[in-house]
């Protein structure tokens, strides 16, 4: 499918009037749009700008607050929990990063957890915020419940993500940003939108078959935890699934399993929530809490040169790093510009005229 070349600077200023019409701050409509932007930046299409229009779409239903009043409601020294005020994630998750990294500055490392918030695009944008600190930086988040457990057909979780990122010397850093589902929702939305089918392992129909439909989850399908199905370790997906709803929301008092609100705006959520809005948690760990910042650093790049001259299987597919490809994406998009498929930008040219700002192209 066709695509259209956009320099970072008109992305930007584009998506930074889609948050002002929306009624966000100088401020937060900034931020809101760097995080979208890395995201493209980054090559990680899916959540991009071309999640703007469900934001949108969310703030017309009421379940986003474009001001929020962002605020810590429960702390220790090293801890936080933050009330998101139903803001966007997108502005709630940084608040809650930089408190984790300023509590990490004073104590050696700081936990954050958040309840009341929405999604907060990739996670990988708010963990990397420590890695120019010499921090490790972690953050992770529940989602819309679209993913069935091991042995199940029932949608009961998000495909919740969680981020590890590590500074490095010489490299680039190490970014570990993945989903515990076998795939994102958003790879099956771009695979929608070009007509593509999806390879198999990703989601299963209503009956619990496997399928390789992209548009399956709109016939009561789901999609899988990592591993996909049972012999291959499946369960340990759905196990790190867990993980990241039981530290995102039970610790926070957000909402778990199939409880989250959907991201999509013509699904409501369900009836009495047992807790408020989707939920987030941050980590930062300052590296000379353990050992000086500069050994680990070398260290970390002794590890990367190790590990990229392990024997390949095919001398053409050498070992990837993790966080390589998107750090490679950033380079060449940040001189070549940002590629946005043509129902992407149909869709972002609609958005435009319903708020009357100006079009993209």
């Amino acid at each position: 499918m066709s695509s259209h070349i956009f320099q970072e600077a008109k992305l930007r200023a584009f998506t930074k009037s889609v948050f002002f019409a929306m009624g966000c701050s100088e401020e937060h409509a900034a931020l809101a749009t760097d995080v979208l932007i890395a995201s493209d930046l980054r090559g990680i299409d899916s959540h991009g700008v071309a999640r703007l229009s469900g934001y949108i779409r969310l703030w017309k239903k009421n379940r986003i607050n474009p001001a929020p009043n962002i605020r810590i409601i429960h702390e220790t020294a090293s801890t936080a929990t933050i009330d998101g005020d139903g803001g966007l994630g997108l502005v709630v998750a940084p608040f809650a990063m930089q408190i984790a990294m300023e509590k990490a500055d004073k104590y050696g490392s700081g936990w954050v957890s958040v309840k009341n918030s929405n999604h907060f695009g990739i996670a990988g944008y708010h963990a990397m915020q420590a890695v120019s600190r010499d921090m490790i930086g972690i953050a992770m988040t529940n989602a819309s419940p679209l993913v069935a457990p091991t042995f199940t057909t029932e949608r009961l979780l998000g495909t919740n993500p969680m981020c590890y990122a590590f500074p490095a010397g010489k490299y680039p850093p190490v970014i570990v940003d993945m989903a515990t589902a076998a795939a994102a929702n958003g790879k099956l939305e771009i695979a929608q939108r070009e007509g593509k089918s999806i390879p198999e392992g990703w989601v299963q129909t209503s009956s619990g078959s496997s399928t390789t439909d992209a548009h399956a989850l709109k016939g009561g399908g789901s999609l899988l935890p990592l591993g996909s199905d049972r012999e291959h370790g499946s369960h340990k997906g759905f196990g790190l699934s867990a993980t990241v709803d039981i530290l995102t929301s039970i610790l926070s008092g957000a909402n778990y399993g199939p409880w989250v609100p959907p991201f999509v705006a013509f699904l409501d959520p369900l009836p009495s929530l047992p807790g408020e809005g989707i939920g987030h948690f941050h980590g930062a760990l300052r590296i000379d809490g353990f050992r000086p910042a500069e050994d680990f650093k070398n260290h970390m790049d002794n590890w990367i040169e190790r590990f990229k001259a392990a024997k390949p299987i095919d001398p053409e597919q050498p070992l990837v790093i993790p966080g390589e490809p998107e750090t490679a994406a950033e380079a060449i998009r940040k001189v070549e510009g940002i590629p946005l498929s043509q129902p992407v930008v149909k869709d972002l040219e609609e958005l435009a005229d319903m708020l009357q700002i100006e079009r993209l192209a």
